[in-house]
């Protein structure tokens, strides 16, 4: 079996999952819950499997080089990040409402990487910029970070929702009541978001040194660093924001929603609408 049939399968796993949280959370089917945090389980490790898998072919065929060259590997590992940070908030916690959302976001991404024809998922050769040790760090770092800001911001998105609802002292109605206190959510969101600021601080301090060995500079103002430092300075203002003026609730998820929107600017806006060193990522 190769690499991309095996992650054409995750594909339709983690859907299966994402259809199952889905049917526990609003229907209360336990037998749903249980069988999607197997799914979800048994997705991962498929992942797993696929991408190392991947990194096995490469050098099969005499490339050898870690799966994380181009835009579909990084779909792919971005897709694995956000399901592994998600399950292990999930095990923490024991709440299976809230995987619809990190369920669906690596269904989607593992979809547009499998099946779009505009992503080439053919293993090819590194160009020389990528060339370094330092890619490994550098990849892993950001995208463990850039998928705690997607959990983050799901519940960011949860958080409004059910304030929005139910007074403090109220559960809510319906399937709200099934959620997570807006307290302990508004916990979680403060902890996703510290986890991957510190990953992002060192994905931007490992692409700087891998910088200076391919480009001579640590720092050029291309627009991929340009708007990481930008997202970066989003989630320290909120960090900050939280630690000195104590500010929690409706403005911290309102800045989770932010926060993400500029990951996700970072990396599919910059890739696509703005050229740089970073182009060969598209």
């Amino acid at each position: 079996m190769s690499s991309s049939l095996l992650l054409s399968i995750v594909t339709f796993t983690y859907l299966l999952a994402a259809l199952c949280y889905g049917a526990g959370w609003l229907f209360r089917f336990k037998m749903a819950a249980r069988l999607a945090i197997w799914t979800a389980w048994a997705g991962l490790l498929l992942h797993t499997a696929g991408i190392i898998l991947r990194w096995v072919e490469s050098y099969q065929l005499g490339f050898g080089h870690a799966p994380f060259a181009n835009f579909y590997e990084s779909l792919v590992f971005g897709a694995w990040a956000v399901v592994l940070i998600y399950l292990l908030t999930e095990f923490r916690y024991r709440n299976y409402a809230l995987g619809v959302f990190p369920l669906g976001v690596a269904f989607l991404a593992m979809a547009y990487a499998s099946f779009s024809p505009s992503v080439e998922s053919k293993i090819q050769p590194l160009i020389p910029a990528l060339k370094s040790n330092w890619l490994i760090a550098h990849v892993i770092t950001c995208f463990l970070g850039y998928a705690a800001f997607a959990v983050a911001c799901g519940l960011g998105v949860l958080y409004l929702i059910k304030k929005s609802r139910a007074a403090p002292a109220n559960p809510g109605p319906g399937v709200l009541q099934h959620l997570p206190s807006i307290q302990t959510l508004d916990e979680l969101i403060y902890q996703n978001v510290v986890f991957g600021f510190l990953l992002l601080s060192v994905g931007i301090i490992t692409g700087s040194v891998w910088a200076n060995s391919a480009w001579g500079n640590y720092w050029s103002w291309d627009p991929k660093e340009t708007w990481s430092l930008i997202t970066w300075l989003v989630y320290a203002f909120m960090l900050h924001s939280r630690m000195v003026r104590g500010w929690h609730g409706r403005r911290m998820a309102w800045l989770a929603i932010i926060g993400f929107f500029c990951v996700l600017f970072t990396y599919f806006g910059v890739n696509f609408l703005l050229s740089g060193l970073h182009s060969y990522a598209r």
